[in-house]
């Protein structure tokens, strides 16, 4: 596993920040027409929102 750190490059910069708002303006669509979201929670896949069912 490759664990150097350094500082993405301009591109990988602009790409990250398109996703980040991508999943969020897609995160706030699904919470306002009632849907739930799967997301990552303590290394585990959760439901989140009004329509989610508990497990």
């Amino acid at each position: 596993m490759n664990t150097d750190r350094h500082t993405p490059s301009p591109f990988a910069q602009q790409a990250l920040a398109a996703m980040k708002q991508a999943v969020s303006k897609e995160l706030d669509r699904k919470k306002r027409l009632g849907h739930y979201a799967v997301v990552w929670k303590d290394g585990k896949p959760v439901k989140i929102g009004e329509d989610a069912s508990p497990r």
